[in-house]
């Protein structure tokens, strides 16, 4: 015999499944700032080359493939930086610099608005978490006074 019990457990499985997308939200963000974090890394390793490399230096350029050929540096103050939505400028090494530091800082932008998302969904699912933990709580107090009424 139920009293008004049966609503919680379809209450608990949709909190459930709203934890789970949460999780998996979190998942993919910090996924995405893995990939943020990957770019930034490699935008660092062009500054650090532009700002030792000279011309007529010798380097390995990547031809596709994972194949790379060695090419001569002609001139370092033409320096091809790649400007977004399949744009690309030429520019001299400090203005590559520039504009890649530039990216830098709009990608640590970016990095702090998916922690702050992720601060957000932490927070409500720790909301739902705990909204769940009553409904378990109320649910075992529903039964413990069934039990009782039974025995009584």
């Amino acid at each position: 015999m139920s009293l008004g019990g049966g609503g919680g457990g379809g209450q608990l499985q949709e909190l459930a499944s709203q934890i789970e997308q949460l999780e998996e939200a979190q998942q993919a963000l910090r996924g995405e700032i893995e990939n943020l974090e990957s770019e930034q890394d490699e935008i660092s390793e062009a500054i650090d080359a532009i700002g030792h490399l000279e011309t007529g230096a010798t380097v390995q350029v990547p031809v596709g493939g994972g194949a790379y050929v060695r090419a001569e540096v002609e001139d370092m103050d033409e320096v091809i930086v790649e400007l977004g939505a399949d744009y690309a400028a030429e520019c001299d090494s400090d203005e590559a610099v520039e504009t890649l530091s530039s990216k830098q800082d709009a990608l640590d932008d970016r990095i702090e608005e998916v922690e702050a998302e992720i601060s957000d969904i932490e927070s409500e699912s720790k909301q739902l978490e705990e909204r769940a933990q009553q409904l378990q709580t109320q649910q075992m107090q529903q039964m413990q006074q069934q039990m009782q009424q039974q025995d009584e």
